[in-house]
């Protein structure tokens, strides 16, 4: 089982998008703060009232977000 929640970061053209590994779930937010926040909101939600086991993870999970940065980009 599972202890972490894996999470793909990256810059869009407006927001921060994360997309998890671990779980169907995709948010954004205009900051790295509040995209913190929504992926917290959103999987909380996500597995409200399911079996953590049909995930495949661990009780209490955390979350492990890694943010994609592009070489040569300082926009």
């Amino acid at each position: 089982m599972k202890h972490i929640i894996q999470f793909h970061v990256y810059k869009g053209d407006t927001h921060y998008v994360a997309e998890g590994v671990d779980v169907p779930v995709v948010t954004q937010g205009k900051t790295l703060d509040e995209l913190a926040h929504n992926i917290q909101e959103a999987v909380d939600l996500q597995l409200e009232g399911e079996n953590l086991a049909d995930f495949n993870l661990a009780p209490q999970p955390s979350i492990l977000a890694n943010l994609e940065l592009v070489l040569g980009s300082h926009a």
